[in-house]
């Protein structure tokens, strides 16, 4: 057992050379966890922001007024002044993304119980401005319509008044979970890419005949290259957690980060001993690549870091269960969203550990039957 535990380290050790000396690699994985963590988090919004406003004011009230100026930055630009003649051409110019129609005598109506609607024009070719500026004017609105009553002493006609609260992130920021879920999908297509790489240029280069005449078993090999890679990739997980995630991007860490450390560690060995089965399936990098694309398109889209799991189709919802990607992105976003412990989240830590030892042992096997084919 112990000259096993040398041969794993040593063999981990040249595993760690090799990866230091592939430069493209390196880089890839310094922008992974870094730059596109960055760039992902604020290039992709999930709210509003600065969108332009018109505004068709035909009644000229107090309560007119009050709803405009409510509409303010960072969400919306300030409203401007159009007419029903001019919002058309501005929006079909993308001057305009949301024109808000007030009719007249709109304050009169609503003092008077009556129902006046207001029109609100949408540009739905921006889409994600477009979906959730509507909810966001729909808000504004109602809570200002709510004010209102409360000011003219006719708020206790409303037959029910809702209260909202936001939890973990009250400002319902999309930076603090891109940014974390955008880890998670890194770690899942570098675990895959670089033990599978690592298999595939021992192939090509020649070298697994060099692993074939030494004294050294199989499991060795398979658990260094698992080990090495995996260590490298725990590294830049935390490296990118506390100087990406939490003091470039300023997202509060809520929960206990050395269990999320030691969960990656567990989920690692779940997809590197999968990259090392998909690698024995290929014979080419680029057989590789395309074997392992689909792979993890599936893995992240039935993972819930980009829709979430209750959305899903109730069958699919079982079969994603047994997915370790899931559990891990659920584990990862009730510690460092909720500060979830190892009492609440042991479960998802249970089915991941399951999983990445049903990977391990066909990987293995898989990978005894490669070195016995090239040998």
């Amino acid at each position: 057992m112990r000259q096993w535990i040398l041969n794993v380290l040593r063999l981990s050790g040249k595993e760690l050379r090799s990866l230091a000396g592939d430069l493209p690699l390196m880089a890839l994985i310094v922008f992974a966890f870094s730059v596109a963590i960055y760039s992902t988090a604020k290039g992709v919004k999930a709210e509003v922001a600065n969108a332009s406003v018109g505004i068709i004011d035909g009644d000229r009230s107090a309560l007119s007024h009050r709803l405009r100026d409510a509409i303010r930055p960072p969400y919306f630009k300030p409203p401007v002044d159009t007419t029903p003649q001019a919002a058309a051409p501005a929006m079909d110019r993308g001057d305009l993304i949301f024109v808000i129609d007030i009719p007249p005598r709109f304050e009169a109506d609503v003092l008077a119980g009556r129902a006046p609607t207001v029109q609100v024009l949408v540009d739905a070719t921006a889409m994600t401005q477009a979906g959730l500026g509507v909810v966001y004017l729909n808000e504004i609105f109602y809570r200002e319509l709510l004010d209102f009553f409360h000011q003219q002493g006719i708020e206790a006609r409303l037959p029910t008044r809702p209260v909202m609260h936001v939890l973990y992130n009250p400002n319902t920021q999309s930076h603090w979970f891109t940014a974390v879920m955008q880890i998670v999908t890194n770690v899942t297509v570098l675990a895959i890419i670089l033990v599978g790489a690592a298999v595939i240029r021992e192939r090509e280069h020649g070298t697994i005949e060099h692993l074939l005449v030494m004294p050294v078993r199989p499991s060795e090999i398979a658990l260094a290259k698992i080990i090495a890679n995996g260590a490298v990739i725990v590294l830049a997980v935390m490296l990118s957690l506390w100087l990406v995630v939490h003091l470039w991007l300023g997202v509060p860490l809520a929960g206990s980060v050395p269990l999320i450390l030691l969960a990656t560690t567990v989920y690692l060995f779940a997809v590197t001993a999968l990259g090392i089965m998909l690698a024995t399936l290929a014979s080419s990098m680029p057989q590789f690549g395309l074997l392992s694309s689909p792979v993890y398109a599936v893995l992240y889209l039935l993972s819930g870091a980009a829709t979430p799991v209750e959305s899903m189709p109730p069958r699919v919802q079982q079969l994603v269960q047994f997915s370790p990607t899931t559990q891990f992105v659920r584990l990862v976003q009730s510690v460092l969203y909720r500060d979830a412990g190892l009492d609440i989240v042991w479960p998802q830590l249970l089915i991941v550990t399951a999983a990445g030892a049903f990977f391990l042992v066909i990987a293995l096997s898989r990978f005894r039957s490669m070195l016995a084919r090239q040998g």
